[in-house]
């Protein structure tokens, strides 16, 4: 029978890497999660939510149908690596420019050839995808050697995002965050919610946010990374968007500092607001205490997120 679309696992966010035998670390890669569904030579490439992929990455669906097996299911990430070899989810965010080289992380193996292996410890499901994908085009997303401190530092020498640690024992647990895999970020990144943004040729700067239940909550400003090229396509994706109301629950407010975080009633006119439907990747470099960002700087557009999943990430 054909596979079907299974949740996948997911990490949460900590601020120390576990340490010991017990644990096992991969790098953590700057791109879009995709489960990837074999059925003979029908692919189905799937986001997080269960999106189709398959026009947007035709070459990572030619590489999973290669694969020496009639049925899989097999969780990754799908990079965009630079002339080093490094991901970078900007040349992602442009992969119809021909920039850079769009590659298939695989991770882990959840079914193949009709037989279930998420009950089984994450060594084994690694191993037996090791041997499926041994040879094609698919890269595996290798377990790294050495100690969790020697690894943080090599990674951050490189200048890559951060680890993910998993436990070796671990099974597959579709859609939960049990603690049995976590992520370490080596600068602080995440997904926010635009819900306006300061015009100016065509815009300056977007103001993002992220949902604390039902509530859109501002994080600031994020100026940094915007280019022509960039601006005008937010631009472009926004002004459909364009709304009288503000979105956010906690504005205007009187937080005010050097870093000039918050946004006050009379700033209120200088901005633009929208409907909060459009998501981005933005790293900063730290939460004020006003619980703003500091040196917001955007990423990219994560179209493989719905708003309302967005969430403030523990630190």
């Amino acid at each position: 029978p054909a596979p079907t679309f299974v949740a996948p696992m997911l990490a949460r966010t900590v601020a120390v890497v576990p340490e010991g035998g017990a644990w096992s670390y991969e790098i953590k890669w700057d791109g879009y999660r995709a489960l990837a569904i074999k059925h003979g030579d029908v692919v189905r490439l799937l986001s997080r939510k269960g999106k189709t992929m398959n026009d947007d990455f035709p070459s990572v669906v030619e590489a999973i149908r290669a694969l020496p097996v009639n049925t899989a299911v097999i969780d990754g990430e799908i990079v965009a690596l630079d002339d080093q070899g490094r991901p970078s989810f900007q040349m992602l965010q442009h992969r119809a420019s021909g920039e850079g080289m769009i590659v298939d992380y695989a991770c882990d193996l959840l079914q193949v050839d009709g037989e279930d292996w998420r009950d089984r410890p994450l060594t084994e499901r690694k191993k037996k995808l090791q041997e499926i994908i041994s040879g094609t085009e698919v890269r595996m997303s290798v377990s790294l050697v050495g100690n969790a401190e020697q690894i943080v530092g090599e990674v951050r020498k490189l200048g890559l995002e951060g680890i993910v640690a998993k436990r070796r024992t671990s099974t597959y647990q579709s859609g939960e965050r049990s603690g049995d895999w976590v992520k370490f970020k080596l600068s602080p990144e995440q997904e926010f919610v635009v819900g306006g943004f300061k015009p100016g040729n065509p815009l300056e700067s977007l103001v993002v946010g992220y949902y604390e239940g039902n509530k859109l909550i501002c994080a600031g400003k994020v100026r940094q990374g915007l280019n022509p090229r960039n601006r005008r396509e937010l631009h472009n994706l926004l002004e459909p968007l364009l709304s009288d109301i503000c979105p956010f629950a906690n504005l205007p407010n009187s937080k005010k500092s050097h870093w000039g975080e918050g946004i006050t009633a009379a700033q209120m006119k200088e901005h633009v607001w929208v409907m909060p439907r459009v998501v981005v990747q933005a790293s900063f470099a730290e939460w004020t205490r006003g619980g703003n960002l500091r040196h917001g700087e955007f990423k990219g557009l994560r179209t493989d997120k719905a708003p309302r999943e967005v969430v403030r990430d523990p630190v």
